[in-house]
C-alpha cells in the first residue's frame, strides 16, 4: 500500500517506520524544516549544550516493549527529574515530599507524624469528593501547601483559577511521606544520548520511507494515498470548519550564561506575581556533559491563537462539545486515521504516543489482512 504519515513527530514515525517493515511504501510530510516535532533537539553552536527547543521532554514509563523500542534506535543514559520551586523566598523541592513539608513548616516531622499533621491539621477533611483542582488540592495538601506550590503556578500555566479546572489534572501530582524527590515513579527513566532528533531521524531511516519537510498537507493530497495517518491538529484537518478546539501554548524566553544558572534542570515558581511558570537550564537534562557556558528558558504560558504551535489541550466543557462534533466529522471521512496528542486532543507522555503508535500500526495491518476499513480513531478520543 501507499501510506502517508502527516507529522514528523514520534506518531508519524512510529507507524511509518512499523508499516515500512512490513512491506508497504511510506511518505511521511511535516510542515516544519525538522522532524521530531516538539521533542526536536538541537546542539548550541555556541555553546555545545543539546537544546530542548520546545521545552523539555523527559522520558519515563513502566512499559518495557518501549522502553526496549526507544533503546534500540538511540542510547538512553540514565536521568531522574529532580523539580526544584522558588517560592516565599525559599527553594523546595518537588512534589511535595517530607523534606519540602517539613522545611515549608520548620518542624522535623517522621513520615507518620508528617502524613498525621497533613491529615488532621491541614487537609480540609470536608470535602468528600472533590470535583475541582482546587477541591482535590485542599482535599489532600490543605490550604497552605495549595497556596504556595499549586494556585499560582496553575492559574499561570492554564490562565484561569484553580476552581475552573477538574480534579483529574492535580491526580498526576503525587505527595510524598519520605524523601524521594525524583518527580517520576516509572521504573525506565532516561534521556537519549545524542537527543530525540538523533532518535527519530533512526526511526525514519528505511529504504521504504520518504520525507518531505517545510511541507503543509493538504486533504486534497489523500486523495493519493491509499490510507493517511494524520497526527496534526483534529479541527485543522477540517479547515476549523466548526470552530477552534481550545489550546494552551508556549513562549519561551532563551537566554545564557556562563557556568551554572540554577544549579537544576527545572526550577518551577509558585507564585502568581512572577509571570513565568518555570526555568528550565538544558545542560541539566544531558548530567553526563560537560560546558562551561548554559542555555535557559523562562517559560510562559498563554492561550493558543491561530498561528502559534498548540501544547496542551484544554478539555474542558466547551471544548469536549465541539470535540465530540469533530469526532462525529472525522468517523465520517474514508481513509484516514487520526492520531498522537493533536490527532486525539488529548495529553500525551511519550511512552504513550509510542504506545499509541505501536498498536494503531499493527491494528491497521490487522485490518489490511482482513480486507476491513480502518478507523479513524484507534484511541477514542472522548
Amino acid at each position: 500500500m501507499n501510506i502517508l504519515c502527516v507529522g514528523a513527530g514520534l506518531s508519524g514515525a512510529v507507524i511509518g517506520r512499523h508499516l515500512a517493515e512490513a512491506g508497504h511504501d511510506v511518505t511521511v510530510v511535516d510542515s516544519r524544516a525538522h522532524i521530531g516535532g516538539n521533542c526536536y533537539t538541537e546542539r548550541d553552536a555556541d555553546t555545545g549544550v543539546l537544546v530542548h527547543v520546545y521545552g523539555p521532554h523527559i522520558f519515563h514509563t513502566d512499559d518495557a516493549e518501549v522502553w526496549d523500542y526507544v533503546n534500540a534506535y538511540e542510547t538512553f543514559l540514565p536521568y531522574k527529574n529532580r523539580v526544584k520551586a522558588t517560592t516565599g523566598g525559599a527553594v523546595y523541592s518537588l512534589p511535595v515530599n517530607l523534606h519540602t513539608i517539613n522545611q515549608f513548616f520548620g518542624r522535623t516531622m517522621r513520615p507518620d507524624e508528617a502524613r498525621d499533621f497533613i491529615v488532621d491539621e491541614q487537609a480540609d477533611t470536608s470535602i468528600t469528593d472533590p470535583q475541582t483542582f482546587e477541591e482535590q488540592a485542599m482535599r489532600f495538601v490543605g490550604k497552605d501547601l495549595y497556596e504556595a506550590f499549586f494556585k499560582g503556578y496553575t492559574m499561570k500555566q492554564w490562565g484561569c483559577h484553580p476552581s475552573e479546572l477538574p480534579a483529574s489534572i492535580l491526580k498526576r501530582l503525587p505527595v510524598r511521606f519520605n524523601y524521594d524527590d525524583n518527580y517520576f515513579f516509572h521504573q525506565f527513566q532516561g534521556m537519549p544520548e545524542n537527543g530525540y532528533t538523533t532518535m527519530i531521524q533512526a526511526i525514519v531511516d528505511h529504504a521504504n520511507i520518504t520525507v518531505h519537510l517545510n511541507t503543509v498537507f493538504d486533504r486534497s493530497q489523500a486523495e493519493d494515498y491509499d490510507h493517511v495517518f494524520y497526527s496534526g491538529p483534529l479541527d485543522g484537518y477540517f479547515d476549523f470548519e466548526l470552530g477552534r478546539l481550545g489550546y494552551r501554548t508556549l513562549d519561551f524566553e532563551r537566554f545564557t550564561c556562563e557556568g551554572d544558572y540554577q544549579g537544576c534542570a527545572v526550577m518551577n515558581y509558585g507564585e502568581v506575581d512572577v509571570p513565568y511558570t518555570r526555568i528550565t537550564e538544558h545542560k541539566h537534562f544531558a548530567p553526563w556533559e560537560d560546558h562551561e557556558g548554559s542555555i535557559c528558558y523562562r517559560e510562559f504560558s498563554r492561550a493558543a491563537g491561530p498561528d502559534d504551535i498548540p501544547y496542551y489541550p484544554i478539555r474542558q466543557v466547551a471544548e469536549k462539545a465541539l470535540l465530540g462534533d469533530y469526532v462525529a466529522l472525522a468517523e465520517e471521512a474514508d481513509g484516514v486515521s487520526f492520531v498522537g496528542r493533536l490527532g486525539t486532543y488529548r495529553y500525551l507522555d511519550m511512552d504513550v504516543t509510542i504506545r499509541e503508535a505501536l498498536d494503531t500500526a499493527r491494528s491497521f495491518l490487522s485490518h489490511v489482512q482482513d480486507g476491513t476499513r480502518a478507523p479513524a480513531f484507534f484511541v477514542a478520543p472522548l
